[in-house]
């Protein structure tokens, strides 16, 4: 049997070669690994106390609605300043928020408020730290290694996807009481692993190119120009455009569905006899499986790290993610449940590192930060509006009603995106003629 060496490693995957990167991703690994068994246990915890599928919007809601309001400006603001620097604050942010959750968990003291105000807090967080964290993988690698940098990074994301889950899982099942916040104490642990790598990394990243030119470009425009500029350039770049409007689609209408897992979980495949094991089991075995086709996705994409034909891999990704979705909805039980789980992880994670990729390789380092903010904000600021509204339809109607909403939609966009690339070729072949 070959083994991978260090050096073939390093060939097969670029970014390795970098010690910074590798310090990064290592960090990266730990960090979400913890972060997922939060993603696992709040909205269970959210659920178990109030009763009602409404809060599980209206915590989501809270959770995103900062990136609303942060993620554009983010982009202006992340470009002026030392990303790692950037990174290291709000990843301390996003500790505390972890332990302060665990020590109201711990107390019995927690309530759906408190669950919403600290949901507000790590979004705040968020709105930044995913610009500058994303934006700086460039200044840890060179471009050469960028695709392979991203991939990797997508892979660790869906590696922890899997074992954050699995982890969180046995608190909830061994601990009547309290096994929320173990959970939310090992996440606010793991921070510390980003936190102290990113501190050794300026002694790491010496003679890495900051930008495509080998050199660092500061950022001299007023905000509002700079902002105007980055807007401007989207609407005269037809890929970033095409990128941003299909994340919107999945920001409005796919997260929102996935949200209403806990749902599904309690009353939708409620049986005879259950449990609040037996449906914490139930929601985790969703949430593994989702992490399961991500990671099938991302190990996919970080070997064929060059492949071309991302924009066809983006659309694959977002048709494999709505039809995951109308099986979703018609589903009464959790055993089909779980094959779909499979493939609309795989389509999330094919469309979001597609569509990562496309904007790191082709947009100038100097845009790089504000059209980045865009896509994010494409991607999660408008989710909070998708999440009220998902809460409100699956109290009225129930949540398989959100799952076919939503699933619909992300094809009609799939459809009108397909319908205008037709005319446009049209119409240039007419003009040719």
């Amino acid at each position: 049997m070959a083994v991978l060496s260090p050096r073939s490693a390093a060939g097969r995957f670029p970014a390795l070669a970098y010690p910074a990167f590798r310090v990064f991703i290592i960090g990266q690994i730990v960090s979400l690994v913890g972060t997922w068994m939060q993603n696992l246990v709040l909205p269970y915890l959210a659920y178990r106390i109030s009763g009602q599928p409404i809060y599980l919007g209206l915590v989501s809601f809270a959770g995103t609605l900062p990136s609303a309001v942060l993620t554009l400006p983010a982009g202006v603001w992340v470009e002026r300043l030392d990303k790692r620097k950037v990174v290291i604050a709000m990843q301390a942010v996003m500790m505390l928020q972890a332990f302060a959750l665990a020590a109201l968990a711990f107390s019995g003291t927690i309530t759906i408020w408190y669950i919403i105000a600290l949901s507000l807090v790590n979004g705040t967080a968020n709105a930044f730290e995913i610009t500058a964290r994303q934006t700086m993988q460039s200044e840890l690698v060179g471009k050469n290694a960028l695709s392979s940098a991203i991939a990797l990074n997508g892979a660790a994301f869906n590696v922890a996807r899997i074992i954050g889950p699995a982890l969180a899982a046995p608190f909830l099942l061994l601990f009547d009481q309290g096994g929320e916040g173990w959970a939310f104490f090992f996440n606010g642990v793991s921070y510390l692993a980003v936190i102290v790598g990113l501190m050794w990394i300026p002694r790491l990243n010496r003679g890495v190119a900051l930008d495509d030119a080998g050199e660092a470009r500061p950022a001299r425009a007023r905000p509002v120009e700079a902002f105007r500029a980055g807007q401007a350039y989207i609407k005269s770049d037809g890929v970033a455009r095409m990128v941003i409007v299909m994340a919107g689609v999945v920001g409005l209408l796919g997260w929102p569905a996935i949200q209403q897992l806990p749902v599904f979980a309690r009353d939708v495949f409620a049986m005879p006899g259950d449990t609040e094991p037996l449906i914490a089991g139930r929601q985790s075995l969703m949430v593994t499986a989702q992490g399961i086709g991500a990671l099938a996705a991302s190990l996919l994409l970080t070997w064929f790290a060059s492949v071309r034909r991302k924009g066809l891999w983006m659309i694959a990704g977002q048709l494999a993610f709505a039809l995951s979705l109308l099986g979703i909805a018609f589903a009464r039980t959790v055993e089909p449940t779980v094959p779909l789980m499979i493939l609309g992880g795989w389509g999330m994670v094919t469309q979001n590192n597609n569509a990562n990729q496309i904007l790191q390789l082709s947009i100038p380092r100097e845009y790089r930060a504000r059209v980045f903010s865009t896509y994010l904000f494409a991607l999660q600021g408008i989710t909070p509006l998708g999440s009220l509204l998902a809460g409100i339809i699956a109290q009225q109607f129930g949540a398989p009603t959100v799952a076919l909403i939503c699933g619909v939609a992300c094809l009609a966009a799939i459809g009108g995106h397909l319908l205008n690339d037709s005319i446009r070729t049209y119409r240039a072949s007419d003009a040719q003629a």
